[in-house]
C-alpha cells in the first residue's frame, strides 16, 4: 500500500509570500532558483504567477535580482552599501556632522520604497510591500515627504530590544520623494507687495507655498484658494512654488467643505483645458458605418434600472425569448473606449483620476460631462454604443452560451429602483401600467428577478459572503444642509441589477483566463480579494460567542457560512448588527491586480470590473484588453506595466472611498449639531483608549463617550471589543444598548461628543 503524497502547505497572502521568499533567499546568498522551485522548497500552494509576481516586486524593491535563465537570487550588492567616505557621504543633506555614532558606523544599510502615512505630530510611517511592518520616521527625518507620497527610505540599524518593552518598529529616514501623491492644496492666500504665500489648510502639508503675484489670477488677500504645485523645490529650508487655479472665496459653508474634502484627497475639481477640448471635439452623432460594424440590439426590449438621482447610466439589460424557448439576456455596458483613445490627454487624465468620487451632494466625475452624462450615458429613447456580454439561459436557469462584443442599443425605459420594485411587489403605479409596453416590461423584470435569485443562491452555495452593510443617505435643503438621515434600503430590484453585473464581470474574467490556458498567459486586470486575517477572525468569533452567536471558523468555507448566518441573524436581532462592521474588518481589502488569486468574498475563482467604465478606469482597461482578444485576435499587454496601473487605480479607489466617508461624517456632524442636548438610544460601536463610540440608528452617526466623564476608571481589554472598570468590574462591550446625550459637535474635525444618560 502506497502512502498518499502529503499535500503542500498553506497558500500565503501576497505580502507574506514576499517575506518568506526573501527570508529563504537570504539563507542561500550564492544560489538562484526558478519560481516553482521556491514554491516547492517553501511547501506553499501559491501558483506560479503569484510566486513570480512576488519575486518581481522584490526585484523592484532592490532586494532580489532576476537572472537571464528566469531564475532569482538575493541581490547582495544592492542590499549592502559600503561605509561612505567622509567627504562623499551617502547620507541625505539633512544629516548633521555630529550625527550619532549609530548612523556613521553602519557598514550595512538597506534602502526600501514605500508609501507615507503621516501623523498629526509631523512624524510618519512608511508602508512597504517588502516588510511585514511599517517603518517609523521621526519628524526631523521626513525631509519634505507628505501623506501618500512614494518615497525611498534608508533603514537605521535595529536597536537592541529591552526585556521590559515590546519590540520596536524599524526606523529610518526619507532619502528621496519618488512620486508625489497630491499636487493640489487648499489654503489661505496672503499677499505682499512682491509675492504671495498660500498657507495650506491640510495639516499634513507642513510648509507654505510660494506664489508669484502673476500666478495669483484674480484672487484677493485672505481668500481661500486652490493652488497647484509647479516646482517642489526639493531641499532643506526651501519652499515649493505654485500657482492659483481656483478661487473659493470665504471659508466655511457646505460647498467649500465638500471642495476641501476633494482637494485634500488628491482629486482635481475641474478637468484640464486639454481634456475638455478633446471631449468637446467628439461628434455628437453615431455614423451609419459604426452601427454597421456592431451587433444590433435596437429592436430587442432594453431598459436601465438606476438610483432616482442618477445622471450617468453605465449599464442596461435586454431580454428576449428565443424560438427554442431559451432566454437571451444582454448585459450592455457603455462603450467608453470608443470615445476614449489610449494615450490622449483625456485618457491620461482619466487614468490619473481613475475613479469618479461620490460625495453626499455631488459627483466629481472621472470623465467630462459630455461623455459621462451624454454620449456614454445609456439614456432612454436614444441609440447608444455599448460593449455587451450576452448570455443564453435554458429552462433550468443554466447558461448554455456566451458572447462578448461591440453592440448598439436603444433603451425603451429608464427605471428608478423604486419604480422597478413596484412591479416585483405587484403594485405598479397607474402611469406605469398605462405604457404600451408595460406587459413586456412586467414579464422582463419578473423573469430577470427569477434568474437573479437563482444565481444568488448558487453563489452562496459556492461560498460567497452576502455582506449587506447599512448605507446612510441624506435629505438636503437648497443650500446642502442635512434635514434628515436614513438608511438606504436594498430590495430585489437593487439585487437584480447587482447579480447580472456580477455575472458579466465573472464571465469576462473567465474568458480571458481560459484564452491563456492553451498557450502563454494573456495579462488582464482582475479584481482580487484575499483570505481573511485568521487572528482577527478567531478574536471576532470569540466575541460573537459572548454575544450569544456561536460561529465555526476553522476553514475559509466555514467562515463564509458563519458570516452569512450572522447576516441573517442580524436581520432579526438588532443587537447583532454591530457585529457586521466588525466582521468586515476581519476581511482583506479587494484590490486590482494583474495576478489572479480569486475573489474570496464572492466565492469566485475569477472576477474583474467590466460594468462601470464611465466611473472606473479599471473597467476601461478591461474593455480594451477584452476587445483586442476577441474574434481570434491575440494581444498581450506588458504585465508589469499593467500591474503598475492596477496599483495606481487601487490607491485612487481608496482615496475616493476615504473622501466619500469624510463627506458623510461632515453631514452627520452637521445634522447632530441641530440636536445638541437631546437624548438618543444607540449601540456601542467601537473602543479606543480614551473612551467608546456610540452609533445612532437612522443617521449611523458615531459619537465618543470619554471614560474620564464616567464615575469609574475603565481600561480596554485585549482585542478592543470591551472595557472593564477597575473598581466594580462593570463591563461595557460592543453592541451594548445605551442612552446618550449629544454634548458637542466639532464640524471642522467631524467629531461628535456624547455623555451617558
Amino acid at each position: 500500500m502506497t502512502k498518499k503524497k502529503k499535500k503542500g502547505g498553506k497558500k500565503l497572502t501576497a505580502k507574506n509570500l514576499q517575506i518568506e521568499l526573501l527570508k529563504y533567499l537570504l539563507t542561500q546568498p550564492k544560489k538562484q532558483y526558478a519560481p516553482m522551485q521556491l514554491a516547492g522548497i517553501l511547501q506553499i500552494e501559491n501558483n506560479r504567477d503569484s510566486v513570480e509576481h512576488a519575486l518581481y516586486q522584490l526585484t523592484l524593491a532592490g532586494s532580489v535580482m532576476e537572472y537571464k535563465d528566469g531564475k532569482f537570487g538575493i541581490a547582495l550588492e544592492r542590499l549592502t552599501m559600503p561605509e561612505p567616505e567622509p567627504k562623499k557621504t551617502l547620507a541625505p543633506q539633512s544629516e548633521k556632522k555630529n550625527a550619532p555614532l549609530r548612523r556613521s558606523a553602519v557598514t550595512q544599510q538597506k534602502v526600501i520604497e514605500g508609501r507615507v502615512d503621516m501623523t498629526r505630530t509631523g512624524a510618519a510611517y512608511v508602508i512597504s510591500d517588502t516588510l511585514d511592518t511599517d517603518v517609523y520616521i521621526a519628524p526631523k527625518y521626513v525631509n519634505g515627504a507628505l501623506n501618500g507620497d512614494t518615497v525611498s527610505v534608508l533603514l537605521f540599524p535595529p536597536q537592541p530590544r529591552r526585556r521590559d518593552r515590546p519590540e520596536r518598529k524599524p526606523e529610518g529616514e526619507v532619502l528621496r520623494v519618488l512620486k508625489r501623491a497630491n499636487e493640489f492644496f487648499i489654503g489661505t492666500l496672503r499677499k505682499s507687495r512682491k509675492y504671495a504665500l498660500v498657507l495650506p489648510d491640510n495639516p499634513n502639508m507642513p510648509v507654505d507655498i510660494y506664489v508669484p503675484l502673476e500666478a495669483c489670477t484674480d484672487a484677493r488677500d485672505g481668500e481661500k484658494v486652490v493652488v497647484r504645485i509647479t516646482d517642489w523645490q526639493e531641499g532643506k529650508g526651501r519652499v515649493p512654488i505654485g500657482k492659483v487655479t481656483q478661487t473659493l472665496g470665504e471659508a466655511g459653508g457646505n460647498d467649500f467643505e465638500m471642495k476641501k474634502i476633494l482637494i485634500n484627497a488628491g482629486f482635481e475639481l475641474v478637468h484640464s483645458e486639454e481634456a475638455m477640448a478633446e471631449a468637446e471635439a467628439i461628434p455628437d452623432t453615431i455614423s451609419p458605418q459604426e452601427i454597421e460594424r456592431r451587433r444590433d440590439f435596437r429592436d430587442v426590449l432594453t431598459f436601465t434600472i438606476d438610483p432616482e438621482d442618477a445622471r450617468d447610466f453605465d449599464d442596461a439589460l435586454s431580454i428576449q425569448q428565443l424560438e427554442n424557448g431559451n432566454l437571451e439576456i444582454g448585459v450592455h455596458i457603455a462603450d467608453v473606449t470608443h470615445y476614449l483613445k489610449p494615450g490622449t490627454p483625456l485618457d491620461q487624465e482619466a487614468l490619473r483620476r481613475s475613479t469618479s468620487v461620490y460625495l453626499v451632494d455631488r459627483v466629481n466625475p472621472m470623465l467630462p460631462e459630455k461623455l459621462s452624462n451624454n454620449l456614454c450615458s445609456l439614456v432612454p429613447f436614444a441609440d447608444r454604443l455599448t460593449f455587451s456580454a450576452v448570455f443564453v439561459f435554458d429552462s433550468k436557469n443554466k447558461i448554455v452560451s456566451r458572447w462578448f462584443g461591440k453592440t448598439v442599443i436603444h433603451s425603451a425605459k429608464r427605471f428608478a429602483y423604486e419604480e422597478a420594485q413596484t412591479i416585483l411587489d405587484g403594485q405598479p403605479a397607474e402611469g406605469l401600467r398605462q405604457l404600451t409596453i408595460y406587459p413586456q416590461l412586467e414579464w422582463a423584470v419578473e423573469t430577470l428577478d427569477r434568474l437573479a435569485k437563482a444565481m444568488r443562491k448558487e453563489r452562496e452555495r459556492n461560498g460567497a459572503i452576502g455582506f449587506d452593510t447599512e448605507e446612510v443617505r441624506f435629505r438636503l435643503d437648497e443650500d446642502g444642509s442635512p434635514i434628515e438621515a436614513y438608511v438606504k434600503e436594498r430590495k430585489d430590484a437593487h439585487l437584480l441589477i447587482e447579480d447580472f453585473m456580477l455575472l458579466a464581470n465573472k464571465e469576462v474574467a473567465l474568458y480571458m483566463d481560459k484564452k491563456g490556458e492553451a498557450q502563454r498567459e494573456f495579462p488582464f486586470i482582475y479584481r482580487v480579494h484575499d483570505l481573511p486575517n485568521m487572528e482577527k477572525v478567531v478574536e471576532f468569533a470569540r466575541f460573537a460567542y459572548e454575544m450569544g452567536h456561536p460561529m465555526k471558523v476553522a476553514t475559509p468555507k466555514q467562515i463564509a457560512e458563519s458570516y452569512n448566518a450572522l447576516m441573517r441573524a442580524a436581520q432579526k436581532d438588532d443587537r447583532l448588527k454591530v457585529l457586521e462592521p466588525l466582521a468586515i474588518r476581519t476581511m482583506a481589502k479587494a484590490v486590482y491586480s494583474a495576478n489572479n488569486i480569486g475573489h474570496y468574498g464572492l466565492g469566485y475563482s475569477h472576477y474583474t470590473h467590466f460594468t462601470s467604465p464611465i466611473r472606473r478606469y479599471a473597467d476601461v482597461l478591461a474593455h480594451r484588453l477584452l476587445e483586442r482578444n476577441l474574434d481570434g485576435r491575440n494581444f498581450r499587454m506588458d504585465k508589469s506595466k499593467l500591474e503598475e496601473q492596477c496599483k495606481h487605480i487601487s490607491t485612487q479607489e481608496k482615496k475616493a472611498a476615504d473622501a466619500e466617508r469624510e463627506s458623510i461624517k461632515y453631514k452627520q456632524a452637521e445634522l447632530l449639531r441641530r440636536h445638541l442636548g437631546e437624548v438618543f438610544e444607540g449601540y456601542v460601536s467601537g473602543m479606543i483608549d480614551r473612551g467608546f463610540f456610540v452609533e445612532l440608528p437612522g443617521s449611523l452617526a458615531e459619537g465618543l463617550v470619554e471614560f474620564r466623564n464616567l464615575s469609574d476608571t475603565y481600561f480596554i481589554e485585549e482585542g478592543n471589543l470591551r472595557a472593564r472598570s477597575r473598581r466594580s468590574g462593570h463591563v461595557i462591550k460592543m453592541g451594548d444598548k445605551v442612552q446618550v446625550r449629544v454634548t458637542s459637535v466639532d464640524l471642522s474635525r467631524r467629531q461628535i461628543e456624547m455623555e451617558l444618560v
